[in-house]
């Protein structure tokens, strides 16, 4: 079956390299168009089996399945501009967060699914969340499945949970980047050691830790438990954090809570 790609931004992107390079879908298989052609041309030259088409309706007409990663306020529109190519046999995976499955099934008659990825998906990593519609077979709940357990780790979640759930699989990267980053700006400003030098100890720190929770030798909880020996240098840190952080991740989530809900409401009115 052809996959199609509409929208090739940062996250179009990524899903249309970590298929290709898990080997979920051939070069062959993938159809891809973006607003700005040139965009899906370059990836082509990296993947030139990939037919990049003209414009969205052709690859509605070429594709079974078709990824649609474009900006969550250019759906409805880009939506309405496809109604005559839908057909019943499609199936529309979304991966944007503030708009959901009833909403798209009120607006193509085919099969849908949101699918919301994560950076980590490009190291075939990471989770990736979804959400089946009602009219989504078994054939294609199995087809999707598969397509998307080869990139990352499926997880099942409904709207309830839609926004706290990307706020930790796929805005979590960023975040603790972020943390990250100041860590190692610390480290040069206070010490004699360089970026460069804490840049790399910090990178393959945290490599490291992934793999001690990856291969489950350690929880969260007993990881801290085995490294901060009470009354020793660790537990001092942790004591600042413990000071200096009280509240920050609440507020965090009550910042990306409000966005999301304004986003919705603004979806909403172009779904009525």
């Amino acid at each position: 079956m052809n996959i199609g790609v509409i929208g090739t931004g940062n996250m179009g992107t990524i899903l249309i390299e970590a298929l290709l390079d898990s080997g979920a879908v051939q070069a062959e298989q993938l159809i891809i168009t973006n607003r700005t052609l040139a965009k899906a041309f370059n990836i082509q030259k990296t993947y030139p089996g990939i037919t990049v088409a003209a414009d969205p309706s052709e690859t509605v007409k070429q594709a079974g399945i078709i990824f649609l990663c474009v900006k969550p306020l250019d759906i409805y529109p880009l939506l309405q501009q496809l109604a005559p190519y839908w057909t019943n046999e499609h199936c529309l995976v979304s991966i944007t967060s503030p708009i959901n499955v009833k909403q798209l099934e009120a607006a193509v008659p085919c099969q849908v699914v949101r699918a919301i990825p994560s950076i980590t998906n490009r190291a075939l990593s990471g989770s990736i969340l979804v959400t089946f519609g009602l009219r989504c077979s078994t054939t294609c709940r199995q087809t999707i499945n598969d397509l998307l357990g080869r990139i990352a780790t499926p997880v099942y979640i409904d709207d309830t949970i839609t926004r706290v759930a990307s706020d930790i699989a796929s805005c979590g990267p960023a975040f603790f980047s972020y943390l990250l980053q100041r860590f190692i700006n610390a480290a040069a400003a206070k010490t004699a050691i360089t970026k460069e030098q804490a840049m790399l100890l910090a990178t393959n720190m945290i490599i490291g830790l992934g793999e001690l929770l990856k291969q489950d030798f350690y929880t969260l909880q007993t990881l801290q438990e085995k490294v901060c020996v009470k009354g020793g240098i660790t537990g001092e840190g942790i004591a600042v954090l413990e000071q200096e952080m009280d509240g920050i991740f609440e507020e965090l989530l009550t910042k990306t809570h409000q966005k999301f809900d304004e986003e919705v409401e603004k979806i909403k009115q172009q779904f009525l």
